[in-house]
């Protein structure tokens, strides 16, 4: 399976209201429940009025469009980061998952991954 690297660096944060959001930014990704509101972006794009924010997240995007009767594709990924102690958080969208992990985690979660046999691609 091929993972690729994205070249932002993201931020994790909560917002206040959506219309803090810019949508037009891609690899933003924003969520709403009712307890909060979250968005994942490029570090540059997150708004000045978060309420909380913590920058310097990589990205790992799944190669390709995965469909919906597939099973574990998150999970092994998940699984061969756990193992070498790298937090993660998850975004999945209708064609595929992105993978998150602190920029200080990069070079543990990248050499799991290849000795697992993923392919890395880089932007």
């Amino acid at each position: 399976m091929t993972l690729q690297l994205l070249n932002q660096t993201f931020t994790v944060c909560q917002l206040n209201h959506i219309s803090d959001a810019d949508l037009s930014v891609p690899f933003t990704f924003l969520a709403r429940t009712d307890e909060e509101i979250s968005l994942v972006c490029p570090v540059q794009s997150c708004p000045s009025s978060a309420l909380n924010r913590q920058d310097g997240w990589r990205c790992l995007r799944i190669a390709g469009v995965l469909d919906f009767s597939l099973i574990g594709i998150l999970a092994r990924v998940a699984d061969c980061l756990a193992k070498a102690s790298v937090p993660l958080f998850a975004v999945s969208t209708y064609n595929t998952d992105y993978i998150l992990f602190r920029e200080q985690h990069e070079p543990a979660a990248l050499d799991a991954l290849k000795a697992a046999g993923y392919d890395i691609l880089e932007e």
